[in-house]
């Protein structure tokens, strides 16, 4: 079985074995996943942009015919050079073609398929763990470790320090998706050029919460009751491939942070007070519509929310194919819900 991991997959990363040209990446950081498609495939070809040397698959459309994967993995370039495929998985099957290409492994020719979470027992999971010419790599949120690996790869060309107490500020705001991480650090690097070292005012001033940063529309919308809002964040998200039981599992620590805040609201707290005591380091662009949930939402409707939420991430367990489904309709509950004043 050729499933890496720890060490195995940094070094993998570093130098792709040639015998095993077949690399699924799968996990619920859609970041970190694109991350390293984007660096396997750039070391497979010369152009990355050049349509004769990189084909772009959609997955769903390859289970109609998964021989096409064998017909592109084994064409001949015209004018010679290497190869790479690129597919993009969704939630059809195209396995087949995995273990086709298993007994006739391609030359020259990279293959790099990009999906959410796959369950041990996904067929795509299995076909690639199984075949002696193909590896499966999960693509987990970053531990502290990685995360401070991240930092210091992003700050260190700029020759300056970060001091202990921004460093840890900002590790406690990164993480979930290796992408959104990145793009926080690059933003803080860009805001300090010139200084020496980096403040924690320097952390405070320009980075959000890089964890939850794909998510806080939908979960927002949601409790705030903004159908439309909800629906099209959703959807984006789906499409970017973040897996659904992570936008589950959000909604999950929001509605119980909520029931928090609500019983010490319902103690005769003030609001800013039982708002902090759910919600201890809230960003201040997602006050308003988390404000506006506390308000609106009694402690016994955020006990029901919570109770239809553990129900849908059962389901999404029994029933995974239906995933996206099942979240997109416990969010629409919860928005509706949330649109009945108490």
């Amino acid at each position: 079985m050729t499933a890496l991991r720890g060490k195995e997959i940094d070094s993998f990363l570093a130098r792709p074995d040639p015998a095993r040209p077949i690399i699924l990446l799968y996990g619920p950081d859609t970041g970190l996943v694109r991350e390293r498609a984007d660096a396997l495939l750039a070391s497979a070809v010369d152009d990355p942009n050049d349509p004769f040397s990189m084909v772009k698959m959609d997955g769903d459309e390859l289970a109609a015919d998964p021989s096409r994967l064998v017909d592109e993995a084994m064409t001949v370039p015209l004018f010679g050079g290497r190869r790479a495929i690129r597919i993009r998985a969704g939630s059809r099957n195209f396995a087949s073609g995995i273990d086709t290409l298993a007994d006739m492994p391609p030359k020259d020719c990279r293959i790099v398929i990009e999906a959410g979470e796959l369950r041990p027992d996904a067929p795509l999971r299995k076909a690639c763990e199984r075949s002696r010419t193909a590896v499966a790599i999960a693509c987990y949120p970053d531990t502290e470790r990685d995360l401070a690996r991240l930092i210091d790869e992003e700050l260190r060309p700029l020759g300056a320090t970060i001091s202990a107490d921004a460093r840890a500020a900002l590790l406690g705001l990164l993480g979930g998706d290796r992408q959104a991480s990145r793009n926080e650090i690059r933003k803080l690097a860009l805001y300090t050029r010139g200084a020496k070292e980096v403040t924690l005012a320097d952390v405070a001033a320009v980075v959000t919460d890089a964890s939850a940063l794909a998510l806080d529309p939908i979960i927002d919308g949601a409790f705030a009751g903004k159908v439309a809002v909800m629906e099209t964040a959703y959807a984006k998200a789906i499409a970017a491939g973040t897996y659904p039981g992570q936008i589950i599992a959000s909604a999950q620590r929001h509605a119980a942070q909520l029931h928090k805040a609500r019983l010490a609201l319902e103690d005769r707290r003030s609001e800013s007070d039982a708002l902090d005591s759910g919600f201890p380091r809230l960003h201040f662009s997602r006050r308003t519509p988390v404000e506006a949930a506390l308000r609106n939402l009694s402690s016994a409707r955020l006990l029901r929310i919570i109770a239809l939420l553990a129900e849908a991430a059962l389901d999404m367990r029994r029933q995974a194919d239906l995933a996206a489904t099942i979240g997109q309709r416990a969010l629409m509950a919860i928005a509706v819900n949330a649109r009945q004043r108490h």
